[in-house]
């Protein structure tokens, strides 16, 4: 992939490889989008499938991060994960498919883990962060949202949830990631994760159809298929429009959200407290007991 049109009689022009957006982004929007800059922590299941829906949307400018190679058991889900790409590293894979959309998109690629010593590199300059990192990386997380918070602009988190989706916008000055979560330094893995799964999908939509012992917490993995991580990257690409345009209405913490086809549901509720309603202090309990049963270890 080269970012060149294949045919030589061919030529890219923003506007026409835009146009048929037209009737539902009008032609002033189209180019803030063309200047807005977003921000994806992870190029994985749900992070790659968002570099290339808001490159296909005419997004004009990201930043990238992700440590990781394609491996095997990536083929299930993630978009860049390809025969030919196993072994190959993550960001430099999606950022040429990107170029291959849109050859004058701008990136700033991080090839390694986003910490305390660069995370606030990774933000500057972005209008608006999306959280698409392993799930047990919160630690990361939580630094990338709370910097985000810092520096006035939204952060989404969108997960796939058995066959369907989960999500929530936290909005600059309204109810913080570590505040809806009822995250705090000091918790085990086991607490945080649970934490994490809770308060993500508290109507827990998926529950009836999914096995939790057929988890391996040991080796951190979870159950994920394609179509959810394509339903969480479709919902994340209608917020980032209604932010980055200015439309509304956008349902912020402590407003949450799940769609999931397979049982033929949607859900948006308000919750009150965040994680800390006493419901989901009592669920939270429960998980965290079955996760350290199961192995999980304490490392957050």
């Amino acid at each position: 992939m080269s970012g060149v049109p294949a045919h030589p009689g061919m030529r890219w022009e923003y506007g026409e490889a835009y146009s048929r957006h037209f009737g539902l982004i009008q032609s002033g929007e189209q180019s803030k989008l063309r200047q807005s800059r977003v921000a994806i922590l992870g190029m994985g299941g749900v992070g790659g499938l968002h570099l290339e829906v808001l490159v296909r949307l005419g997004v004009g400018s990201f930043i990238i991060a992700d440590p990781d190679v394609f491996e095997l058991p990536n083929l299930n889900r993630q978009y860049g994960a390809r025969l030919s790409t196993l072994g190959l590293a993550k960001v430099e894979v999606m950022a040429e498919i990107a170029r291959d959309i849109n050859p004058e998109v701008e990136l700033r690629v991080l090839k390694g883990p986003v910490g305390p010593e660069n995370a606030e590199d990774f933000l500057e300059g972005a209008d608006l962060f999306l959280d698409g990192v392993d799930f047990y990386a919160i630690a990361t997380r939580r630094l990338a949202f709370r910097l985000a918070a810092a520096k006035g602009i939204y952060g989404v988190t969108a997960a796939p949830a058995g066959f369907g989706t989960a999500w929530i916008v936290f909005a600059p000055g309204g109810m913080s990631f570590d505040e809806y979560f009822d995250l705090h330094d000091g918790m085990d893995g086991a607490a945080m994760a649970a934490a994490m799964a809770v308060g993500l999908a508290p109507k827990a939509l998926q529950a009836p159809y999914m096995r939790l012992e057929d988890l391996d917490l040991k080796a951190r993995t979870a159950p994920c298929s394609g179509l959810a991580c394509h339903l969480a990257c479709g919902v994340t690409a209608a917020e980032v429009l209604k932010i980055l345009l200015g439309r509304g209405p956008v349902w912020t913490a402590p407003y949450y959200q799940q769609f999931d086809p397979y049982v033929g549901r949607y859900v948006r509720r308000k919750l009150r407290w965040g994680n800390r309603h006493p419901w989901q202090r009592i669920k939270r309990w429960l998980l965290a007991r079955h996760f350290r049963r199961a192995g999980l270890d304490s490392h957050a």
